[in-house]
C-alpha cells in the first residue's frame, strides 16, 4: 500500500476506546501510517485493527518523553507519517502540549486531529442531555489535585461544586474520598453521580448512584484507574416536563418567522 500522507507527527485523539468512535478523518490516517506510537495502556488494541500489515507499532506506557520524541522526529526526517495516539480527545489531559513544544523546536510538521471524549460518550450511554433548561446550562470538565499533577487553586473542587452544574471529574478514582466531601460542601448528598468505568471499551460498566454512594462504589469495584464521574442534576430520572424552547410552537427565529395573524 503507497503511503499517500505528508511526512508529518498526526497526534490523534483515539476516543474512549470504541473504534467505532474513531473520526473519519482518525481512520483514514491510521490506516496510512508507517509508524504509530501509542499510549498502550489507555488504548485498547482493537483500535489499531485495521493498520496497514507493514505499519510500525510502537507501545509508549513504558516511556518518557525523552524517549519518545526522538523516534518520532527521526522517523519524520526519514521521510515517513508517523501518529502519536492518544486516548479520549486532545484538548483533554493528552499531556500533548510539551510534544507540540518539541516539534515546533525540531522544526518537524505536525497535525492534530481531535477525538471524542469519555463524558461525551458516557452521557450517549446514558441516554441524556447534560445540559436541561432551567435545571443546568454548564458543563464544567476537572480532576482534584494528585501527586502527579496539582490543580490550581482557584479550580479546587470544592470551588468550582458551588455552581451545581454538570461537573464531568477525570483522573480522581484514587482520591474520590477527598472528592466526595469536597462536592458535597455544594451539592445535595443525593445528586445523581454515574461511576464510569473504561467507557467504550469491551469491559466497560456504569454504576448510577448518589453523590453520598460514590466513594463507597468505587472502593467496593476496585476502581483505581480509567474512571469518569459525572456529577449533575440532569442525569435525575423525573425531568419529563423539561423541554427547550428550541423547538416549541410559540419560539420564533430567522428560519421559522411568526405567521402573521389572519384579519377576519
Amino acid at each position: 500500500m503507497e503511503n499517500q500522507l505528508k511526512p508529518a507527527v498526526y497526534i490523534i485523539g483515539a476516543g474512549p476506546g470504541d473504534p467505532d468512535l474513531l473520526t473519519i478523518k482518525a481512520q483514514k490516517i491510521l490506516a496510512s501510517a508507517n509508524t504509530i506510537l501509542y499510549a498502550n495502556s489507555l488504548v485498547p488494541q482493537q483500535i489499531l485493527e485495521n493498520v496497514r500489515p507493514d505499519a510500525e507499532l510502537i507501545p509508549t506506557g513504558n516511556k518518557t518523553l525523552e524517549e519518545i520524541i526522538p523516534l518520532m522526529v527521526d522517523r519524520v526526517k526519514a521521510n515517513l507519517a508517523v501518529v502519536r495516539l492518544h486516548s479520549g480527545d486532545l484538548s483533554l489531559y493528552s499531556a500533548i502540549h510539551e510534544q507540540i513544544q518539541a516539534f515546533r523546536e525540531a522544526e518537524i510538521p505536525f497535525e492534530l486531529i481531535p477525538g471524542i471524549s469519555a463524558y461525551q460518550a458516557a452521557a450517549a450511554k446514558l441516554g441524556v442531555e447534560l445540559t436541561i433548561p432551567d435545571l443546568v446550562q454548564t458543563i464544567i470538565l476537572t480532576r482534584i489535585s494528585g501527586n502527579a499533577s496539582k490543580v490550581p487553586e482557584k479550580e479546587e473542587l470544592d470551588t468550582l461544586a458551588t455552581h451545581q452544574a454538570s461537573l464531568c471529574l477525570y483522573l480522581a478514582a484514587r482520591h474520590v474520598e477527598a472528592a466526595r466531601a469536597k462536592l458535597l460542601q455544594s451539592y445535595p448528598p443525593d445528586t445523581p453521580v454515574a461511576i464510569c468505568y473504561r467507557i467504550g471499551w469491551l469491559d466497560e460498566k456504569i454504576w448510577l448512584v448518589t453523590l453520598d454512594e460514590m466513594a463507597k462504589i468505587t472502593i467496593s469495584e476496585n476502581l483505581i484507574r480509567t474512571t469518569l464521574y459525572i456529577i449533575s442534576p440532569a442525569l435525575k430520572s423525573n425531568l419529563s416536563e423539561t423541554r427547550s424552547r428550541l423547538y416549541h410552537p410559540e419560539h420564533f427565529h430567522l428560519f421559522r418567522p411568526e405567521k402573521p395573524q389572519k384579519i377576519s
